[in-house]
């Protein structure tokens, strides 16, 4: 019998090594590298499809690439518009689907409430974490009426199991369409002698799916941790596995929640979901920006609005500022959901290059409706609202923005400048400040906004106060 042998994974790259290492050869990361014991025996699992999968007389063979069949994906229509879209398309059939997300954020909501409107599909719901009773009670929460015998929802089981091959054998039993299984750190394998949520489970497990997936099996979705870094737990072994890795992200304390596709080997990585949260579930946001748009802000002083592109999606977010006197000696540079060093910067080019003395000043930056925005646009709503709130003088609700900010003080172009002129547009904006370099090929004449093209930070500032 093959003896079990010892091998040091990094956690934060994947990187395998033979002996311990302090700093991993990979990433370069300090103390990432974590002991995981890989079983000399196979898995114990009796499920006919993985056993085939494994067997030696079906091998495979080198294929000429004109000669293999491309034949398009065969998707599950998952019944909402915003997972399907960051799914690129929907759900493909035979493939492995990780979910994560911040506990209490809306994961196993947001698969339940999907299941449970696929009346044409057959659904096992695996949970390691929670009994079939506080299950029911979240999905009679989630349902217009609660789910009675003989009503509605037998389509949909509930297997409270955390061992592997027991689920395979239920697998094979039931025959369902999606295997969802809440989480993938609970479930645990005869063949790895750790505890559940270990790194080498988490392998093991993760890819002994993958090839039942793979095999002729149901789509299978993994609903998984995330670290206090904010990484899936696992953790980079985890996502190098699965087909398709989503990120469901937002701030427990605000109503909007965001699904990201950070891998999908069928589709896009740009795509972008929003949800609201309510009493009865998540709901879709076909028009996020009419939403992040506070109403009656006439006569505010520190409110810009910003034509940002989240994934592939153009958005009107309201970028908030505060500036004061420093009460105390040194003054502070706080920003909620944007980048404090971009502030910073952002800050010096406003006294380098324009003249205004922050320097002694606090600084307080809040994006509203508690989106974390990485677009370089907002650099210029940034610096309207830092300015108008210095200066305490309101900008006009018809004027919008977008520019990517310079450290000699010019605005620079940004991408998709179009789609952010067709949204601001749509939603009524008269007025728009954007790159002067960015207009070539753009006719304004159709346009019923006012668009001001600006080159420096002066410029705009002359544009917006007079």
């Amino acid at each position: 019998m093959a003896k079990d042998k010892i091998m040091y994974v990094c956690e934060e790259c994947g990187q395998e090594a033979t002996k311990w290492v302090g700093k991993c050869p990979s990433c370069g990361r300090w103390n990432t590298m974590k002991e995981i014991r890989v079983a000399g025996t196979p898995s114990r699992i009796q499920n006919s499809k993985f056993k085939t999968a494994m067997d030696g007389e079906h091998k495979n063979r080198p294929v000429a690439v004109g000669d293999i069949q491309a034949d398009q994906e065969v998707r599950i229509d998952m019944g909402d518009q915003e997972l399907n879209r960051v799914l690129g398309g929907g759900l493909v059939q035979g493939s492995l689907v990780l979910l994560g997300g911040e506990p209490g954020i809306g994961k196993s909501t947001l698969i339940l409430q999907t299941v449970l409107h696929l009346q044409d599909k057959k659904i096992l719901y695996v949970s390691g974490e929670e009994s079939a009773r506080q299950i029911k009670l979240r999905a009679d929460r989630l349902s217009s009426l609660p789910l009675r015998e003989g009503q509605g929802g037998s389509n949909l089981l509930i297997l409270c199991e955390t061992s592997l091959e027991a689920i395979y054998e239920h697998i094979e039993a039931e025959q369902p369409d999606i295997v969802v299984i809440d989480s993938i750190q609970t479930i645990s394998t005869e063949g790895v002698e750790s505890s559940p949520g270990s790194l080498s489970q988490i392998r093991e497990c993760a890819a002994s799916l993958l090839k039942y997936a793979k095999s002729g099996g149901p789509s299978i979705v993994l609903i998984g941790h995330i670290t206090k870094e904010g990484t899936l737990a696992g953790p980079k072994v985890l996502e190098h596995i699965v087909d398709c890795v989503l990120q469901f992200e937002g701030d427990q304390h605000y109503m909007y929640r965001i699904l990201r596709s950070q891998k999908n080997r069928f589709g896009s990585t740009s795509e972008l979901g929003i949800y609201e949260m309510l009493q009865g579930g998540l709901r879709q946001v076909s028009n996020p920006s009419e939403l992040l748009l506070t109403e009656g802000r006439e006569g505010l002083s520190g409110i810009a609005i910003c034509a940002a592109i989240e994934g592939v999606r153009p958005l009107l977010i309201e970028t908030q500022a505060l500036v004061s006197t420093a009460a105390y000696g040194t003054p502070q540079r706080s920003a909620t959901g944007f980048d404090t060093r971009r502030l910073a910067m952002l800050l010096a080019v406003l006294e380098k290059r324009v003249g205004f003395k922050l320097a002694q000043k606090d600084v307080f930056l809040n994006i509203a409706g508690g989106l974390r925005v990485t677009d370089p646009a907002m650099d210029l709503s940034v610096i309207a609202a830092v300015l108008s709130s210095n200066v305490d003088a309101a900008i006009d609700t018809d004027t919008c923005m977008c520019g990517e900010v310079g450290l000699s003080g010019e605005i620079r172009p940004v991408a998709r400048l179009e789609q952010r002129i067709a949204e601001a547009e749509k939603l009524g904006f008269r007025r728009m400040l954007v790159p002067a370099q960015g207009l070539k090929g753009i006719d304004q004449k159709r346009l019923s906004i006012d668009l001001v093209p600006v080159r420096r930070v002066a410029e705009a500032v002359r544009e917006l106060f007079g």
